[in-house]
């Protein structure tokens, strides 16, 4: 018996063991598929979900389903062997009736319970997502609420979805709570039945003292079974339910994907890029963002686009790399629909600078070579150079092993700017997109940038986006979007003449006595422009606007 009991104990722990690890591995996999699915979301599904749902469920719901798991497979197994073995032995006897109203009375109570907490389960999982929401929204608006002392409106915010998440998990505890003292009253009730009527049945010669021995013995593990089936039933409901919110990122179809038959570049096409006729409409949008959208940009050329917020400008540029698809038309990169090629060679074919210079935890290094970690140390150096950042990584003890904290929280506006710069540049690739990337630069770094970029970049395509007219006033071309719409493309001179809303843009950025070198350009004849060339306007603009 003693070696027996050793045995089986030494059964649990590898049990438990296995167990644990199966299911810490079920979840391992789970969290890189869940992770994988949305990395390869374009922004369209990635707008379904919430990023605090995102997170829940690469986190709390998968934790859920492996906590189930390892319970799962630690008793679930284990006890169906128990109680079916002990149900066997005691069918015929006299007093199985006995048992039977006891597992119809487990199975009563086990049912109502499900019905009354499994809606609740969902809602908790809904009060967790936008807790998450409510805690990352404060986090990253810690300073403007801090700047209009609003500190105890954020506390109240957080304090009402806070409530409502533990009002119902209090209500869903009590009601599990609740299973504990029913099932040892319905277990203890069970004995009580057996020892009468046993007792009974013993007097009357009709029940031997050693099998009713036996038969408390069989309900015991009976019941033993059901009551690991309950703790089964408190945590399947809610397993359930993060199951379903996994499977609802999994089975989420990606709009965005390569082609069944790529193409490559064509040759002699290289940074070129052209839109036909295009159109587009966000998914969740009722009007287009975007119509009738037509030009093209050759090889080398600087490609500004101009115009009033929510114009259209980064609805455009978005297009480019496949972030969003056209719902019209067709946008050729190289020489190609961008949805004949396979999306690697697209991006990397393209540098992105957004408009918020997102950077990552790590050191000024690790995010310039962000897109190529085989880039040497000179190039590093040469593309921090293009964006003017070895001004200030310089003046750092560490130089470029500085380090860089979760969003680029521990350096300025424009430093981030000038590092997501670099790191584009680093990329090297044959196209590179400002999405009012300059914006946080002041004047005389802003035209410094670009004159690095038009030096040391001058192969490459340039398509700039900004709301100064002294950041897009030397491009080769600016294109004037209103309302989705183009309403005016050329150079600055031209445009200035001849298009309303770029001269209002002007007009509004520039003080008259200021303009006065633009207004004579309505009086000048086409010979007496050449005396005016870009050069020289940007003189009068660093004099008489931006006061160097």
């Amino acid at each position: 018996m003693l070696l027996f009991s050793l045995f089986i104990m030494v059964v649990i722990i590898v049990t438990t063991y296995l167990s644990g690890k199966v299911a810490a591995g079920f979840a391992y996999d789970l969290r890189n598929v869940v992770v994988d699915k949305v990395m390869g979301f374009s922004q369209g599904e990635y707008n379904s979900f919430s990023t605090a749902s995102l997170i829940t469920r690469c986190t709390n719901d998968i934790q859920q389903v492996q906590v189930f798991l390892t319970i799962l497979l630690r008793m679930v197994l284990y006890a169906p062997i128990v109680g079916i073995g002990a149900v066997s032995k005691i069918f015929g006897m006299p007093l199985a009736w006995i048992i039977a109203i006891a597992i119809g009375a487990i199975i009563i109570l086990i049912m109502v319970l499900l019905l009354l907490v499994l809606p609740k389960f969902n809602k908790i999982q809904k009060l967790i997502d936008k807790v998450n929401s409510v805690i990352r929204e404060q986090l990253n608006g810690l300073l403007v609420i801090r700047a209009f002392s609003n500190e105890e409106y954020e506390k109240k915010k957080f304090d009402e979805t806070n409530t409502d998440l533990t009002k119902i998990n209090l209500f869903t505890q009590k009601l599990m709570a609740l299973m504990s003292p029913v099932m040892n009253l319905v277990m203890n009730g069970t004995i009580v039945l057996i020892f009468w009527f046993g007792a009974t049945n013993v007097d009357k010669g009709t029940m031997q003292v050693g099998d009713l021995t036996a038969f408390i013995s069989y309900t015991f593990q009976i019941i033993f079974a059901f009551l690991m089936f309950s703790m089964i039933s408190i945590m399947a409901p809610r397993a359930m339910i993060s199951i379903r919110r996994i499977k609802e990122v999994l089975n989420t179809d990606i709009s965005i994907e390569d082609p069944s038959e790529p193409k490559e570049f064509e040759k002699g096409k290289k940074g070129c890029i052209e839109f036909k006729k295009v159109s587009f409409r966000y998914p969740d949008g009722e009007d287009l963002a975007l119509e009738d959208i037509s030009f093209e940009v050759n090889k080398g050329e600087t490609f500004a686009i101009i115009g009033s917020t929510g114009s259209g400008k980064s609805s455009i540029i978005n297009l480019i790399p496949r972030f969003f698809d056209v719902t019209s038309g067709e946008v050729i990169v190289n020489g190609v629909n961008v949805k004949e090629l396979k999306l690697k060679d697209l991006r990397d074919s393209v540098g992105v600078v957004p408009q918020k210079g997102l950077l990552f935890s790590g050191t000024i290094a690790s995010n310039i070579k962000f897109s190529n970690d085989f880039l040497s140390d000179k190039d590093m150096k040469l593309a921090a150079k293009v964006a003017c950042a070895d001004e200030f990584i310089d003046e750092k003890p560490e130089k470029y092993d500085a380090p860089i904290s979760q969003g680029g929280t521990n350096v300025s506006g424009g430093q981030k700017q000038r590092l997501a710069i670099a790191r584009a540049v680093a990329k090297k690739p044959d196209i590179y997109i400002f999405d009012d990337s300059f914006s946080a630069l002041d004047y005389k770094t802003d035209s410094q940038v670009r004159k690095n970029l038009n030096e040391y970049c001058k192969d490459a395509t340039k398509l700039i986006v900004a709301q100064r007219v002294a950041t897009v006033m030397n491009a080769d071309k600016i294109m004037v979007i209103d309302n989705g719409k183009v309403v005016g493309i050329g150079t600055h001179k031209e445009l200035y003449k001849n298009c309303k809303i770029y001269k209002e843009i002007a007009l509004s950025q520039l003080k008259e006595d200021e303009l006065v070198w633009v207004k004579k350009l309505d009086l000048q004849e086409e010979e007496e422009w050449d005396l005016l060339n870009t050069q020289k306007i940007s003189k009068v603009l660093w004099k008489n606007y931006f006061h160097l």
